[in-house]
């Protein structure tokens, strides 16, 4: 069996997919005639065109443009359904998604039409495809502290639908220092914690995430390289990273997947995951990920099926969960590799 058919059949999970970065221009434009949202685009070719990404913010730009089209329950129920249905020809076990509130409540949709939207058809999907799953609530970095605590407070009542919180959005110029207070905050009420960082930023926006924020999971964290004490510390605390191939490739993170650190950081004993980011504006789901990092480190099946395992040991799953799947993996290395 060549690598790409064992990517294809490999059981594994997802644990950093924005929801929002699902939308795929066809339901963009779907949606836009269902609200008369005007979007600026003339064509699904001409938003296409426009993924020409030269760094994180150009994306944002057109991202959050996007997300004005999300306006109902039905919209978000849509976009998610059509997400786990799409991964699951992927052999996506299991998928903790992220989503970003404040897109949607600064432009007056109700949090409770955000979150049972998304997670209706994470219930759904769950039934129909066998995909567990987990949410975390993102809040974005470019705004205030003050406006995370009010999003925090907006989702205590779904609190039980809702597993963790994390910090994406413009990492340059808004450190995890930033949030620290309303992170505390979350953690006393009980939710785990995750946060972007390293992506754009210096490796100290990971060590201030971890020290500063609590965190039990790293978002991107590529430039963790730069720091031999801090991959030590990663290590030793077993704490997962959350890479993004395509996304790092599209962002200009990385000028190319050759020298791409995730099989390196792996084999220095850190838990290294492989994840689509933006699917819709990266030019790839999970498996896209997976054959692109193999394409370019000519990794082996063993390779691939480590970092299947990981995306299990990284998960919030349970431990009885987690065993479980990992033992999925390997009998199919067994079978296959």
């Amino acid at each position: 069996m060549n690598n790409k058919d064992f990517i294809q059949n490999l059981p594994k999970a997802e644990l950093h997919i924005h929801i929002e970065g699902s939308l795929e221009p066809e339901l963009m434009f779907e949606l836009a005639r269902r609200h008369a949202v005007n979007i600026p685009y003339t064509s699904i070719d001409d938003l296409k065109a426009a993924y020409n990404f030269t760094c994180l913010q150009d994306f944002l730009d057109i991202y959050y443009a996007g997300a004005d089209v999300l306006r109902t329950k039905q919209d978000f129920y849509e976009l998610t359904y059509a997400y786990l249905e799409r991964v699951s020809q992927d052999k996506v076990r299991h998928v903790e998604v992220f989503f970003d509130p404040q897109t949607h409540t600064d432009r007056g949709i109700a949090f409770a039409t955000v979150i049972e939207g998304i997670s209706e058809a994470l219930v759904q999907g769950e039934k129909d495809f066998g995909i567990s799953y987990h949410i975390i609530m993102c809040f974005l970095r470019h705004l205030s502290e003050d406006a995370a605590f009010d999003t925090l407070k907006q989702a205590l009542p779904y609190k039980q639908l809702i597993l963790g919180v994390g910090l994406d959005s413009s990492e340059k110029g808004n450190p995890p220092a930033k949030f620290q207070k309303v992170f505390a905050a979350a953690k006393r009420v009980g939710f785990l914690a995750v946060a972007h960082a390293g992506e754009e930023g210096t490796h100290e926006n990971i060590a201030d995430a971890i020290a500063l924020l609590n965190i039990d999971r790293i978002d991107h964290g590529n430039s963790i390289t730069n720091s031999q004490s801090l991959q030590q510390e990663v290590k030793d605390k077993q704490l997962a990273l959350t890479m993004c191939p395509l996304s790092n490739l599209k962002l200009q993170v990385s000028e190319n997947l050759d020298n791409y650190p995730a099989k390196q950081l792996h084999d220095e004993g850190l838990i290294i995951t492989i994840n689509s980011d933006d699917p819709a504006y990266f030019g790839g789901y999970i498996n896209d990920n997976y054959l692109a990092l193999d394409n370019a480190l000519k990794l082996s099946k063993r390779d691939l099926a480590d970092f299947a395992i990981n995306s299990f040991k990284g998960s919030f799953l349970s431990e009885d969960r987690k065993a479980a799947l990992i033992d999925e993996v390997e009998r199919y290395y067994n079978e296959q590799g």
